[in-house]
């Protein structure tokens, strides 16, 4: 299998460079400029994100997402978390020594003795929550306020038209003054001294109960004493609210209070439904801890005995639409990634990060990503007004060129681009775009919450691409492989209006496992002519009939570096002026798309090659989409490669003039994803060696990322081959190794670049067609001898 690696994989949609250009100087024009501050955020986007200190993970790593300050500092446990959250410019005397204390009647009495009659709003204002409250609250029902303590919510409530409102605390410093207050101004509106965990109410006597921030204060950690406090407060408020009411508590929702809160209400038949209230980070406006504040609404339903009915739902902003989960580990994974997202907002909004933040967007709908953004910072650039922030639009299909894909390749594009602040935006399949206009609009506000500190007021934001459009993504096919998974054939376009043809498996959809480039452009299906005045949106991922391969493909042009490098690497055979006339015996192993083995027939006139390949969808993908064909002088063996050379190595002598390995393994875990650890081991090397002519060469193409590993495989390697050549591709992770069985034949440098000049003259025959960028001798000049 061809495969083409990047050299580092950091964060969510980390991209390669498969193609291995070298970085290029773009012609970056602004498709689009648009003052985008004060933009609403489109509600069908939602946003999920990892982040990593240059590459390493941070302390609190969750199943999909990690975050952290960009310096490799954990998101502080929830405990601290309400410590920074929840004051809003309390004064330190003001706070419990422990969190404990908040469940005690003694410390809300010093409390609101203390803070005297200003009003203390926890988790926000009335204004801010009106949103989601007006949505589950009648102005006739009976609402009951637990914990009222002296906020205004409740006058500010009563002011709109909510006047059967019941207020209670334990403090009775905080209830006096809400009588005095209210007395003469609110006269139908009652505060009662009560606690919540034993009240004097009727069963059923409410519509409503309205929490404000109490259970975070009653439910401080999960030790017995207070899981018992907790079960008497909730128990309470189901006993006195009717069937059909709701308990609306509002929350930071940190992880044990959610996991409490839906396993109670959940198991009594309740439907639990958590909001996330709109602009209301806590300490978004006083210079605190930066967390989103939510309302849990849950709904009191008769319960049925036997049942095992649970209705779990998120609503990720207050227009959305419900959204259905299957369990309360869902439920609570969706509260924390919003949770994550605030922290991040908070941390771009404040400084230039020298970490690496990567975001996916999710279509709200099929709850797929749709857009993948990386925040580039580049502190070096001297500010101006015009140069703080900007977002590129990478095109379509180009995610994984190494300008756009790899970091270091943004870092050079943010650069170039002269911003303190570049996020780069990267297109997803199966996802349709209208054009550069529709996108901005739909992600205007959310880029905007990424912005840098120091942006000025009403700064207009470029929207940049590449020559002003958004690319061509064409899918041509898509199937599912019993070996590989889930596969795709999509053409793209590149520079220069060039079209490639790539193979992605989507269990690894950033790497592309094969390329070749197009003659002409492929038509999508129904395509009419255009007229030239008049511009059309194309899919980004329309389905289109079969077309001939043969009228397709150009078989000249390699797209791979490491192809490159290792067709260069058969002119240290002998006698390289005469090699594509000689008789030439090669056995590939790994299919892909085909090109390299078709490259050796189509060049090298007298040569016999044999390919291996474990999948026979590959040997399908190959002949129906790269024009890949086997003859008297090409076969293919579907077969383990393991197999095929144990078998050869047993029946020898088999004599190959060059053994090539081009093969990915399946197993994600290990840090070499080729070839497949198997293929290094010593046992198996000797085997190869076996089959290997005496002047032969032994090619492999190596991405190891572990470097101990790597060290052990080149140990092996050398072992059985005593002269061993190592050639890097520049920007990626492939390393491509050179393998012969005698020292005696090494070669230096000087004499490695001439006999590369000498087989490349060899193979530009009159009439045939060479790719003019491709220089052999370009491809070992960084050879070097382990």
């Amino acid at each position: 299998m061809e495969t083409a690696e990047p050299h580092a994989r950091k964060g969510v949609g980390g991209t390669n460079e498969p193609i291995g250009k070298e970085p290029e100087q773009r012609n970056v024009q602004s498709a689009a400029r648009s003052g985008l501050n004060g933009e609403t955020p489109n509600p069908d986007i939602v946003p999920a994100f990892q982040e990593r200190a240059l590459g390493e993970s941070c302390a609190c790593a969750g199943a999909s997402l990690r975050v952290g300050c960009g310096r490799g500092c954990p998101v502080p446990p929830p405990a601290a978390r309400v410590r920074a959250a929840a004051p809003g410019g309390l004064a330190m005397s003001l706070l419990p020594k422990s969190t404990k204390e908040f469940g005690s009647a003694q410390y809300w009495e010093r409390f609101f003795q203390q803070r005297g009659e200003k009003a203390f709003e926890w988790y926000g204002t009335y204004l801010e929550l009106c949103g989601v409250l007006h949505k589950y609250i009648k102005p006739r029902d009976k609402v009951l306020v637990v914990g009222c303590g002296n906020s205004e919510l409740s006058e500010q409530m009563y002011d709109v038209g909510y006047e059967d409102l019941v207020n209670i605390d334990i403090s009775e410093v905080a209830i006096n003054q809400m009588r005095e207050r209210n007395a003469g101004r609110r006269p139908k509106m009652s505060y009662l001294l009560m606690d919540m965990l034993q009240m004097d109410f009727k069963d059923a006597q409410f519509q409503v109960v309205l929490d404000k921030g109490t259970l975070d204060a009653v439910l401080t950690d999960e030790e017995e004493t207070t899981l018992e406090r907790v079960d008497k407060m909730l128990g309470e408020i189901a006993r006195v609210l009717q069937v059909g009411g709701r308990y609306l508590c509002i929350s930071l929702a940190q992880a044990h209070v959610v996991k409490k809160a839906v396993a109670y209400f959940s198991q009594e038949g309740w439907m639990v439904r958590i909001h996330r209230v709109a602009s209301s980070e806590v300490g978004e406006t006083r210079g605190q801890f930066v967390l989103p504040v939510f309302i849990y609404v849950m709904t009191k339903f008769k319960k049925i005995p036997g049942s095992a009915l649970r209705i779990l739902e998120i609503c990720a902003d207050e227009q959305d639409k419900p959204v259905r989960v299957e369990s309360a580990e869902q439920l609570a994974e969706a509260v924390r990634e919003r949770q994550d997202y605030a922290l991040l907002r908070n941390q771009l909004n404040k400084n230039l990060s020298a970490g690496h933040v990567s975001l996916d967007l999710y279509d709200k709908d099929s709850r797929k990503p749709r857009y993948t953004l990386h925040v580039v910072d580049s502190p070096s650039v001297k500010p101006s007004r015009d140069n703080h922030f900007a977002i590129f639009i990478i095109p379509q299909g180009r995610e994984t060129e190494w300008l756009f894909g790899m970091e270091d390749g943004r870092k050079q594009l943010a650069a170039s681009a002269g911003f303190r602040r570049l996020i780069t935006v990267a297109l997803h399949r199966d996802q349709h775009y209208k054009g550069m206009e529709s996108i901005q609009t739909e992600l205007s506000g959310k880029v905007m919450e990424l912005a840098p500190p120091g942006l000025p007021a009403h700064q207009q934001v470029p929207f940049l691409s590449v020559g002003g459009d958004i690319g061509v993504r064409t899918v041509q096919h898509r199937d599912t492989s019993t070996t590989s998974g889930e596969y795709v054939i999509e053409d793209v376009k590149g520079d220069e209006m060039c079209y490639f043809r790539r193979l992605i498996f989507l269990s690894n959809r950033n790497v592309v496992q094969s390329e070749a480039r197009l003659l002409s452009r492929v038509p999508t299906k129904g395509q009419k002519k255009r007229k030239k005045d008049k511009k059309k949106p194309v899919s980004a991922s329309a389905e289109v009939s079969p077309v001939s391969a043969a009228q397709m493909i150009d078989k000249s042009y390699l797209c791979c570096e490491h192809h490159k490098a290792m067709i260069a690497g058969l002119s240290l055979l002998r006698n390289p002026d005469t090699l594509p006339e000689a008789r030439l015996a090669v056995l590939v192993i790994g299919l892909g798309g085909g090109s390299l083995p078709v490259f050796i027939r189509d060049y090298f006139s007298q040569s016999h090659v044999e390919v291996v390949e474990i999948d026979p969808s590959m040997l399908e993908v190959a002949t129906c989409w790269f024009d890949f064909s086997q003859g008297d002088r090409m076969h293919v063996h579907i077969s383990d490669g393991l197999d095929y050379i144990a078998k050869l190595a047993a029946e020898a002598p088999a004599q190959y003039d060059a053994v090539m390995f081009d093969v990915d393994s399946k197993d994600p875990t290990l840090g070499m994803s080729c070839p497949p650890q198997a293929f290094v081991e010593k046992s198996f090397l000797q085997k190869v060696r076996t089959i290997l002519a005496p002047e032969g060469v032994f090619v492999l193409n190596l991405v190891c990322r572990d470097s101990l590993l790597k060290d052990s495989v080149l140990a092996v390697l050398k072992e059985v081959f005593p002269l061993l050549y190592a050639r890097r591709i520049e920007g990626e992770v492939n390393e491509i190794l050179f393998c012969k069985l005698h020292s005696e034949g090494k070669l230096v440098t000087s004499e490695i670049l001439e006999s590369a000049r000498t087989l490349e003259r060899a193979l530009k025959k009159p009439g045939q067609a060479w790719d003019s960028s491709y220089v052999l001798s370009d491809m070992l000049k960084a050879v070097r001898i382990v």
